[in-house]
């Protein structure tokens, strides 16, 4: 399921929701997500001003796997989410993750 105001460039989805003006980049392979969007529509402008800042969506070339999204996530160019030793619980809130089961 895609949500209004979405912009998905050339990138495969399985199994997905995408929440309301969520930008997904080119190249992205996204499997078992919930992306939650975003408030509002990010001007370049807004981004450019501030230095090394990520643009609110998803970068390009980015793997993400049964996770959710939170709401006006920015998350880089080849980024990978992959839960992939099955961990239940871990808080690394400190790092910029926390895995929940369930």
């Amino acid at each position: 399921t895609i949500g209004d105001g979405c912009m998905v460039k050339k990138s495969k989805l399985h199994n997905c929701m995408v929440g309301l003006r969520s930008l997904i980049n080119e190249g992205c392979d996204l499997q078992d997500a919930l992306i939650m969007g975003a408030d509002y529509y990010e001007k370049e402008q807004e981004c450019s001003l501030l230095p090394g800042c990520t643009p609110i969506g998803i970068g390009a070339g980015t793997v993400i796997r049964k996770a959710i999204i939170d709401k006006n996530a920015r998350i880089g160019m080849d980024c990978v989410i992959d839960n992939k030793d099955n961990i239940a619980d871990l808080n690394a809130e400190d790092k910029g993750y926390i895995i929940r089961d369930g």
